[in-house]
């Protein structure tokens, strides 16, 4: 009879352990899916920025070639 409280106790210790190694591959698990929405956010938030910047080059660096020649020709 001392085996099988020894043998309940080991399953039920392996039993808790089994719990908190789900709940810590749970909470991982929410952990990767919030890091990759940021990632996603983060990425078109750079591209946003790119685009504006590209925009705003153009307009900054106008083609020359629709240029008013300079006031001395």
């Amino acid at each position: 009879m001392m085996e099988m409280s020894a043998l309940e106790q080991r399953l039920t210790e392996l039993e808790m352990r089994m719990a908190f190694q789900e709940q810590a591959l749970m909470e991982m698990s929410d952990a990767l899916a919030a890091s990759r929405m940021e990632a996603t956010r983060n990425a078109e938030l750079l591209r946003r920025a790119l685009d504006d910047m590209k925009q705003s080059r153009g307009e900054f660096f106008a083609d020359p070639d629709n240029e008013p020649p300079p006031p001395h020709y």
